[in-house]
């Protein structure tokens, strides 16, 4: 074999497993949580609560929408019907009997 011919091999071997990582990879990217970052707005909320997030930031409590509809930034639904602004998943409507939908 001849100096190209045995660098295609190592190349193709580092192409083709590169493209499994990403294949494999990908799938996974569409779960990631991402909390929204808009604000709620307050006239459609039944309480006004706050609390700091371990990441020390203030988080809307979870709250009832007065319309009815998922208020902005919400990211889940709780069991007992109120909405969680959570940055974070874990302890998301702990308090609220669990997550009945992430939003």
């Amino acid at each position: 074999m001849s100096a190209p011919t045995l660098l295609r091999t190592p190349l193709r071997t580092a192409a083709v497993a590169l493209a499994a990582t990403v294949a494999l990879a990908s799938p996974f990217a569409a779960f990631a949580f991402q909390p929204s970052s808009a604000t709620p707005d307050e006239r459609n909320l039944d309480n006004h609560n706050a609390y700091l997030n371990r990441d020390g930031q203030s988080v809307h409590a979870p709250a009832h929408s007065l319309s009815g509809r998922a208020p902005d930034g919400a990211t889940a639904r709780c069991r007992d019907g109120t909405y969680s602004f959570s940055r974070h998943r874990s302890g998301t409507c702990s308090r609220h009997g669990g997550v009945a939908e992430w939003l």
